[in-house]
């Protein structure tokens, strides 16, 4: 339980900082942490599919903002103080706040067995589908659309990673150009 504190601390103190930070490019990294730490929790809480999604979709998502923050003007976003999305940002953490609140007073403790679900697969699972190896039952005919949704998401993830690395087609930036976005030489 120690080690679930530690890593919600360090979620919460990457969030303050990626919402604090002047710097956009470590506002992007503080970021990144939070969402590493939310496929370690999923790793934790015995859900290894969902991590690796969300590992999948926090490089993607890293690389996209990574490539867009650096070539990003900081100025006009630094002298602009914007009160609407502060307000909206205010209510999106309260709503946060109370689903967790709400999501970990409805959890089972902390090493109960939850064999509700499970335990139907196992009993019923020849009967019902058909296939003797019961991993295969459950990943194809149980949770189908979850595996096809985990599919769609790896493979928008890799086809994006692919657009965004490739070389063929990208515009050569001229020393003006460089200087526009302010990369030093």
């Amino acid at each position: 339980m120690a080690l679930f504190i530690v890593i919600l601390i360090l979620m919460i103190a990457g969030s303050v900082v990626a919402v604090e930070i002047k710097n956009m490019l470590s506002a992007v990294i503080a970021a990144g942490i939070v969402g590493f730490g939310v496929s370690v929790m999923f790793l934790f809480l015995k859900a290894p599919d969902i991590a690796i999604t969300q590992v999948i979709v926090e490089v993607l998502s890293l690389i996209i903002l990574i490539r867009i923050t650096t070539n990003a003007d900081n100025e006009a976003i630094e002298k602009k103080i914007d009160n609407f999305a502060n307000i909206v940002g205010l209510i999106f953490v309260g709503l946060f706040v109370a689903f967790c609140f709400w999501a970990f007073v409805d959890m089972t403790a902390f090493g109960t067995p939850i064999m509700r679900v499970s335990q139907h697969y196992l009993s019923a699972g020849l009967e019902e589908t058909g296939a003797a190896n019961m991993v295969a039952a459950v990943i194809l005919d149980y949770r189908a659309y979850d595996t096809l949704g985990e599919a769609v998401v790896i493979f928008t993830s890799i086809l994006g990673a692919f657009v965004i690395l490739r070389s063929r087609g990208k515009k050569k930036l001229t020393e003006k150009d460089m200087e526009k976005v302010g990369i030093p030489e």
